[in-house]
């Protein structure tokens, strides 16, 4: 039996290390043991992320194939070179987020600040181009319900597409704030030396968020911008 289950924290044994005084939680044995239940959490997380975008991704796609030219009509009202762009932009942040999370388990605190920075400015970046092509849809009349403005006896169907495309790529955009919102928080505590190569779990489970949130733009970018 562990040594916290007769009441002992492993971190107040005289043999610990510091890294174990300073970062092992009571209710873990050792280190890695509490790395990797934290991966796992947030592995489980990711899939319940699976699930709620995968419904979203069902429907865009039965309704396409039920309203083809409808939608292949919608699509044609989006900005592609806008989505390709971002697409670049995220596929970089992907980069810096995978050296961000290498220069934790080496402990090189500088290009790891940097990293995150880099992470931070691309994010940020990528909202502020979705708000440039949200405002055109606006001046376009694209928006459902309080700016549609195509009529014709398909507009209804293209309205349709406009719903699902402002539901998942509005959802994809608040997830990626909440995720610059954590980066922001890495990066503070980074300059204050919290992570090491014994510790570096925040910064490697919040890029597995990250690198999620990417993947799912790559879904999105062609089921919406480049249907034919």
């Amino acid at each position: 039996m562990s040594d916290v289950a007769h009441g002992h924290h492993p971190a107040l044994d005289p043999s610990a290390t510091p890294e174990e005084r300073r970062y092992l939680q009571s209710h873990f044995d050792d280190l890695p043991q509490q790395r990797e239940t934290a991966v796992l959490g947030m592995w489980t997380f990711l899939a319940t992320e699976v699930l709620f975008f995968g419904a979203l991704f069902l429907a865009l796609t039965i309704y396409r194939y039920v309203y083809p030219v409808e939608f292949h009509a919608g699509s044609h009202h989006l900005k592609w070179y806008l989505g390709a762009i971002n697409t670049a932009v995220l596929l970089t942040s992907s980069l810096t987020v995978a050296l961000a999370v290498h220069y934790a388990q080496v402990g090189d605190r500088q290009h790891l600040v940097r990293c995150l920075i880099w992470t931070i400015v691309l994010g940020a970046a990528f909202l502020i181009i979705k708000a440039v092509e949200y405002s055109q849809e606006y001046t376009e009349g694209l928006i459902p319900v309080i700016n549609f403005k195509l009529e014709g006896p398909g507009a209804k169907k293209v309205e349709l597409f406009m719903v699902l495309y402002f539901a998942m790529t509005g959802l994809h955009a608040m997830h990626m704030v909440i995720g610059l919102c954590l980066f922001a928080w890495l990066t503070h505590r980074a300059r204050q030396g919290a992570f090491s190569p014994a510790y570096y779990t925040p910064v490697e489970n919040i890029g597995l968020y990250w690198h999620f949130v990417d993947v799912v733009w790559i879904f999105l970018f062609p089921l919406l911008y480049l249907i034919r």
